[in-house]
């Protein structure tokens, strides 16, 4: 009897957390914020809190979901330097928390692709080995390249994909690695840099 009202109690609690998650999201990003986007879908959602910067250069499919503290930034100016930034993510996109996506120069997530917990998807750094005398916040943003993650993929925990990479359908990259370089689909990578462990057999 015991178990059955804990139950309950919990769905209850479930529910109405579930509620109200979705409830503040609707009455913010959805009512105030989905004019200045380049393109918001139908059933997205985004748990707070989230940061975003330069909707008007992110574009979003259908379903797309995100967990609290996401970090969608699309920067088109920093220290007084242009740039033109586009993130694109397809549909049915699920990122768990602690993500962040950052962009100077192109992201683009195809659909059905899931990102687990603390991602970094960044296509600049503040690397200019020129001023390297300058405090990194004051040295110029560059991009070596655009990223693209291919539909169907799993970004694992603790991922981190930097510029000029562009990862195939169906890939697997296991958690803590480092992409510095292309990934073939329907492949498993892990590692520092991320290394290829296994191709995926694919039944038609």
């Amino acid at each position: 009897m015991l178990k059955k009202i804990l139950n309950k109690m919990f769905i209850t609690l479930g529910n109405r957390y579930f509620a109200i998650w979705k409830s503040n999201y609707e009455n913010t990003l959805i009512n105030t914020h989905k004019q200045q986007f380049g393109l918001i879908g139908q059933n997205c959602y985004m748990q707070y809190p989230v940061l975003i910067t330069g909707e008007t250069a992110i574009f979003i499919g259908n379903n797309f979901f995100a967990r609290r503290n996401l970090r969608l930034e699309a920067i088109s100016n920093y220290l007084g330097k242009e740039f033109d930034p586009i993130i694109k993510i397809g549909n049915n996109v699920h990122i768990e928390a602690n993500c962040h996506i950052g962009c100077i120069n192109g992201i683009d997530i195809k659909d059905n692709v899931l990102i687990a917990s603390n991602v970094l998807i960044i296509d600049h750094n503040h690397g200019n080995i020129n001023d390297i005398h300058l405090p990194p916040l004051k040295r110029d943003l560059q991009s070596s390249g655009k990223i693209t993650i291919g539909e169907n993929s799993w970004i694992g925990e603790n991922v981190s994909i930097l510029a000029n990479i562009n990862i195939g359908k169906g890939c697997v990259v296991g958690s803590n690695s480092v992409v510095t370089s292309d990934l073939d689909e329907y492949c498993i990578y892990a590692g520092v840099p991320a290394k290829k462990i296994k191709t995926i057999k694919r039944h038609e």
